[in-house]
């Protein structure tokens, strides 16, 4: 079963396929995304990544959170489900 990530403090210029490359060291990378914003189309900072396995989650987390990624220090945590 896949595990989603949260991805934060992501640089402004990042994209979905910069944020998939920087993760797929860890294992099979489902899906990357970088939330945008719905009226300006620029990234809020943050985004989510969905590994194919839970173990390649937990080494992702492990490697990544706190890794300087393009200047910033990402944060990196499994992904909460959303709240209503």
């Amino acid at each position: 079963m896949s595990t989603k990530l949260f991805v934060g403090s992501l640089p402004w210029s990042t994209n979905d396929a910069e944020l998939k490359t920087a993760f797929e060291p860890y294992g099979k990378v489902v899906s990357a995304k970088v939330i945008t914003d719905r009226q300006t189309k620029k990234s809020r900072g943050f985004g989510f990544v969905e590994m194919e396995e839970k173990a390649e989650a937990d080494k992702a987390i492990e490697g990544m959170n706190g890794k300087n990624f393009k200047g910033r220090n990402l944060i990196v945590n499994e992904a909460k489900p959303r709240e209503e």
